[in-house]
């Protein structure tokens, strides 16, 4: 049976900590579904669309990668996938808090669908696309943070904003 893993997230924007665990488990798994969410408790800078592009950009060199986006329960998605995992990203003990109350209700939903946590390095633990955001918004460089295609996605979004 082929690992199939989901890693969603909203990737608003991706940055070099997203990558680093889509990259990480499409390793570990024979597939990845890097899945765009439209989080509706968020106000994204970027469309669905856009970010979608943005991730098939960055993760075009890694074969077993493919970038969709969904609306609804995560767990309904993994299934019309055929995905045993749900691939999580941490940073911090404040992100295993939140992960778990995701986690416990995707149990009740689906025991036979399992969530795998990884670490990210070390390098990303403080790294948010809100930081990047706020970094760029004020014209901070994030050549260190985010790909060149999302820095000069940045640049241009922030751009066009600033206009009368």
């Amino acid at each position: 049976m082929a690992s199939i893993a989901v890693c969603p997230g909203s990737f608003d924007p991706v940055t070099f900590g997203h990558l680093d665990i889509i990259r990480r488990g499409a390793k570990v798994f024979d597939k990845v579904y890097v899945c765009v969410l439209n989080n509706s408790s968020k106000k994204p800078l970027f469309t669905v669309e856009e970010r979608c592009g943005l991730l098939r950009e960055v993760t075009k060199d890694i074969p077993n990668v493919q970038v969709e986006s969904f609306q609804g329960l995560l767990i309904d998605y993994a299934k019309s996938k055929q995905a045993n995992v749900i691939l999580r990203g941490l940073r911090a003990v404040s992100d295993f808090e939140y992960e778990m109350q995701g986690t416990s209700m995707n149990k009740v939903l689906d025991e036979n669908i399992e969530t795998f946590f990884m670490m990210t390095n070390n390098q990303y633990s403080f790294l948010s696309s809100s930081i990047v955001k706020e970094v760029a918004k004020y014209k901070g460089s994030v050549a260190e943070l985010v790909p060149e295609a999302v820095e000069a996605a940045l640049e241009k979004k922030f751009a066009k904003n600033e206009r009368p």
